[in-house]
Formats: C-alpha cells, sequence, structure tokens
C-alpha cells in the first residue's frame, strides 16, 4: 500500500504536478468576475478598470485547463498501471478540466448579468464571441508559447510582436482557430447545463421559501 501510494504520487508530481496551480489561476478571473459584475452599486472608475484588465488577462487560464488533456494522454502512453490511470488519474483530470470550464463560464455569466443590468444585453452574445477569441490566442500563448498572464505587465511588447507574428502564419493561426471552436462549443454546452442547474435551484429555493412552517412539526 504505501509503494503504491508512493508511486501515485510520483506520477503525480510527473505528469499532473500542474493542476493545483492551474486551477488556482483560473478561479481567480471568476473570483473578480463577482466584484466587476455582481455588486450592487458599480462605479466604472480606474480601480475597476484595472481590475477588469486583470480579469481579461487571467481569464485565459480556464479554459486552458481544456488542452491539459495532453498529460492525461502522457500518462496512458506512458504504461502506467490500468487500475492506477482508471481509478485516479483520469477522474482527476477530468475534475480539472471540468473545474476550469465551470470557472470560465460562471465568469462570463456573470459578465453577461452586468451587460444586461447595464441596458445593453444585445451585446451579450458579440463579447462571448469576442471573449472567447481573445481567450483562444490566450491558450495558444500560453500552451506553445509558454508566456504566463502577468507576462502582459513584464512584456507587453514582445506579446504584442510575437501573436501578430503567429496570427500571420497559416499554422498558429489554424490552431488559434481550432482553440477557439472548441472553447466556444464547450462554453455553450456548459453555460446550458449551469444555467438549468441555477435555475432549478432557484426553484427549490423558492418552493422551501414557500412552504408553511406549520407543516414540519418540531421535535
Amino acid at each position: 500500500m504505501r509503494e503504491m501510494l508512493a508511486n501515485t504520487m510520483e506520477i503525480f508530481d510527473r505528469h499532473s504536478g500542474w493542476i493545483i496551480w492551474n486551477l488556482f489561476l483560473a478561479f481567480i478571473p471568476w473570483v473578480l468576475s463577482f466584484w466587476l459584475f455582481r455588486r450592487k452599486v458599480i462605479t466604472r472608475n480606474w480601480g475597476w478598470w484595472i481590475i477588469y484588465i486583470i480579469f481579461i488577462a487571467f481569464l485565459p487560464n480556464a479554459p486552458y485547463l481544456l488542452t491539459d488533456i495532453i498529460h492525461l494522454i502522457r500518462i496512458i502512453q506512458a504504461g502506467y498501471s490500468v487500475w492506477l490511470i482508471t481509478l485516479i488519474f483520469i477522474p482527476l483530470h477530468v475534475f480539472a478540466i471540468m473545474a476550469g470550464l465551470q470557472a470560465y463560464v460562471l465568469s462570463l455569466i456573470n459578465q453577461g448579468h452586468y451587460l444586461r443590468r447595464q441596458g445593453v444585453k444585445q451585446y451579450i452574445f458579440a463579447s462571448e464571441i469576442m471573449t472567447h477569441l481573445l481567450c483562444a490566442i490566450g491558450v495558444y500563448l500560453g500552451r506553445f508559447r509558454r508566456f504566463n498572464s502577468w507576462d502582459l505587465v513584464t512584456q507587453p511588447d514582445v506579446i504584442f510582436l510575437q501573436t501578430l507574428d503567429d496570427l500571420t502564419d497559416k499554422k498558429p493561426l489554424f490552431v488559434v482557430t481550432v482553440t477557439f471552436v472548441v472553447i466556444t462549443i464547450s462554453y455553450t454546452l456548459m453555460k446550458q447545463v449551469t444555467l438549468g442547474l441555477i435555475l432549478q435551484l432557484k426553484r427549490i429555493a423558492s418552493g422551501l421559501d414557500e412552504l408553511d412552517p406549520d407543516e414540519f412539526p418540531q421535535r
């Protein structure tokens, strides 16, 4: 048992050590989206715009987890125990990917809520498409160029020139396009599921509020 646990930890460190850090980065924009879009009174001052820029800079980290499927593929190809892969690493990687996608969906739902409050709900779809495109570019730069979100501050000129160079090259442009399609489809499906769950939870909460307390005698 101890040997199996040590073997599992060794495989985790080698192939899956990214999970905790990447999930942390993925949940940063989700947390920021509540401050940006869900407060009762929102003033778009310079502080708001700074946080919004940080939100956009970190947002690609959420769908970036979709590309981390390559780590799971490497574990499978490495020839480790089938039971170890099936019972531990497949659920672990699937959870990380779904959690990152969920953080992305909830962030954009909050953004859409803000646009609806501002009376410009007709721009929600366009803002989602633009966000998917920006995130597709960000995922490409992170996965293949190995840039980080904070590089936008430390070396913005390098990122800008690299992005222009990539978007004028057929192969990077193809990868960005495929990534954009994957993000868009994944987001659309997950958004419908999430909104359905939120609606169901609201109905349950509303039903509980309407219940007569006398129907539940105290023990």
